[in-house]
């Protein structure tokens, strides 16, 4: 491609924010511009700890939105073994019985390197190998609507349990941990009409990359 930039190791793109706040669709759709051969999307779910021997029901005490739960050790040697040039193994964590699959994903490095978590922000281990860190800073309201939403169609979840998570779980942890991460942002994105607009203007950029 003309005009771009050889890199010697992958371009590592932070995508954060609450949940439901559209970080998600970003992701996606940013890596659905640049191309899967040139961009690898990796997910924070996927390295949830192992919470079988503490789930009890749906909106039960099993904080998912607690640094904790997340085994950020681990991200931080993915991400540097793809930033080195290596492939690595990435954890399935299944959400039906709240355990790690004996399977592992392989992903191979990629120009682009994007990771999408609430609370990849927050990290220090994880915020430090980022390039460039974006958060979608989302009205609180918009952001448990999609979730509501989101659990109840696509995850079997109850109306009820979602709305006791959220307010018993999701928003603390939010206010606690997801919103003062913002602050190590290199960008904000404020409002929808704020997306399309960052949309373009970060695939373009990174297209110098591939």
């Amino acid at each position: 491609m003309t005009g771009s930039i050889r890199r010697s190791k992958p371009y590592l793109l932070g995508v954060a924010g609450g949940s439901g706040s559209g970080k998600t669709f970003f992701a996606r759709a940013l890596r659905q511009q640049l191309g899967p051969s040139h961009c690898e999307l990796i997910y924070q779910d996927n390295f949830y700890i192992d919470q079988s021997a503490r789930f009890d029901r749906d909106g039960g005490s099993v904080n998912f939105d607690h640094p904790d739960s997340i085994d950020f050790p681990l991200l931080a040697r993915c991400l540097r073994e793809l930033q080195e040039g290596r492939s690595t193994e990435i954890p399935i964590y299944d959400f039906a019985t709240h355990t790690r699959s004996p399977q592992t994903l392989k992903v191979e490095p990629r120009p682009i390197l994007i990771v999408d978590g609430i609370l990849i922000l927050h990290s220090e281990l994880a915020r430090g190998l980022f390039d460039e860190r974006i958060f979608f800073d989302t009205p609180e309201a918009i952001r448990f609507q999609r979730r509501m939403e989101r659990d109840v169609k696509e995850r079997g979840r109850t109306p009820e349990g979602v709305k006791t998570q959220f307010l018993k779980q999701v928003k603390p942890m939010h206010d606690l941990y997801v919103e003062p991460s913002k602050a190590h942002a290199s960008r904000v994105v404020c409002d929808q009409g704020d997306f399309s607009m960052a949309l373009r203007e970060v695939s373009e950029r990174l297209q110098k990359f591939l």
